[in-house]
């Protein structure tokens, strides 16, 4: 089975639908087939058992500060009865945490949602507002929104490019991040949940909420170009989107592991940094698929905004110390969107789905799909893994 969300098609602010399709007859499924759900359904996810869909209502207005703004909401549906739960991100939800943005002009507005592997809890990204909820499944309630902090730019480790003119260089520099996640993903190890998250940043859709550092408060080279959140900023203590990074948490919010400018300085040496995203949000993090092969566990993230396709690839077996294994550059594509790992055949395949074919500034769509490993057989592969020659194996492409 799988399942589409569906915005309404004559205002984007009404209900929208979920639809379920047979994946061996491309058809609606028999029985009911198309539930309604929230304003502006997004991104879905099924619980492990697939006893539950879970839907982020994005909630997007068509005019920000009107009254007609939607309230962001997850839908519930179950499996079993096609019955739909909504559960609105509005009313007295309590609040922890810091960087939590309430200057932004805009409801919550739900992007991407992971649910933990008994299906008890889901934490859903707030990107715009640089926070998560928690859900609890078991009440279809909303129990916290979780403020994400900020990234300090100027620390070792986390130096940047903060301009989007030649020379490509990595300095610390006087300006914060708000982390701004895009894609979540859950995982366990040890009996313990962590939060893994591709920190992209984002700004409301008409770019109100945002504006250059120069522009607002007058701030000289080489940050007078950077785009900074204007309720968070001031022209002492600048924030920009982003952080540039993926990051691991806990299911508190609070940081396990976070990889500082790995993404960026990675791209630079292989030539596929794009300079003219310096200013905004650098290589902006997106997508994100985790896998576990030969017992350790890899994390995907895909980088939207650089030259040619790229996706990092992560151990993060041990949460608080991940490690860099390498990064996937696929010519002929470009900006990695959607990620996903699956089984099929004895082999573990990764796939990308790219809105860009080429370079930065193409348009076209393309599929990219890499086998990464066998399924591995008691420990047959544990050797292979720790030279891992687990990418630029098989690839193939499909573009329209």
């Amino acid at each position: 089975m799988a399942a589409f969300a569906i915005e309404n098609t004559t205002n984007r602010e009404l209900p929208g639908i979920v639809q379920f399709y047979d994946t061996v007859t491309r058809s609606l499924t028999s029985g009911i087939n198309t539930v309604t759900v929230g304003s502006l359904p997004d991104m879905l996810v099924f619980s492990a058992d697939g006893s539950k869909l879970l839907v982020a209502n994005e909630g997007t207005p068509n005019t920000y500060g009107s009254a007609t703004d939607p309230v962001g909401s997850v839908s519930i549906i179950d499996m079993n009865t096609r019955t739909v739960t909504n559960v609105s991100l509005g009313g007295a939800i309590p609040t922890s945490g810091s960087g939590l943005r309430s200057g932004i002009g805009m409801n919550y507005e739900p992007e991407y949602i992971a649910i933990n592997q008994a299906g008890t809890q889901a934490w859903i990204t707030l990107q715009e507002h640089n926070a998560i909820a928690t859900l609890d499944l078991t009440t279809n309630q909303f129990t916290g929104i979780a403020g994400l902090g900020l990234k300090d730019y100027s620390l070792p480790g986390n130096a940047i490019d903060p301009s989007d003119s030649a020379p490509i260089e990595l300095i610390n520099v006087s300006l914060k991040g708000a982390y701004q996640p895009d894609t979540i993903v859950s995982y366990e190890v040890g009996g313990q949940t962590y939060l893994v998250m591709a920190n992209e940043g984002d700004a409301r859709e008409d770019d109100g909420d945002v504006g250059r550092a120069g522009t607002l408060f007058g701030t000289a080279a080489p940050l007078n170009r950077i785009n900074v959140i204007k309720d968070l900023s001031s022209a002492s203590d600048l924030v920009s989107m982003g952080g540039r990074s993926f990051s691991i948490r806990d299911v508190n919010g609070n940081i396990v592991f976070d990889s500082g400018n790995i993404l960026e300085s990675e791209a630079i040496l292989r030539g596929i940094y794009d300079d003219r995203r310096s200013d905004d949000k650098g290589v902006e993090p997106e997508g994100l698929a985790l896998q576990t092969i030969a017992g350790r566990t890899f994390a995907f993230i895909g980088l939207e905004r650089t030259s040619k396709g790229a996706v990092a690839v992560f151990d993060i077996t041990d949460p608080a110390n991940a490690s860099f294994v390498d990064m996937i550059v696929t010519d002929g594509t470009n900006r990695p969107e959607g990620i996903v790992t699956f089984v099929k055949d004895g082999m573990i395949y990764l796939a990308i789905s790219n809105e860009g074919l080429g370079n930065a500034a193409a348009t076209g769509m393309s599929t990219s799909l890499y086998s990464l490993a066998p399924v591995p057989e008691a420990e047959t592969y544990a050797m292979m893994l720790a030279g891992l020659g687990l990418v630029g194996w098989a690839a193939r492409r499909r573009k329209q």
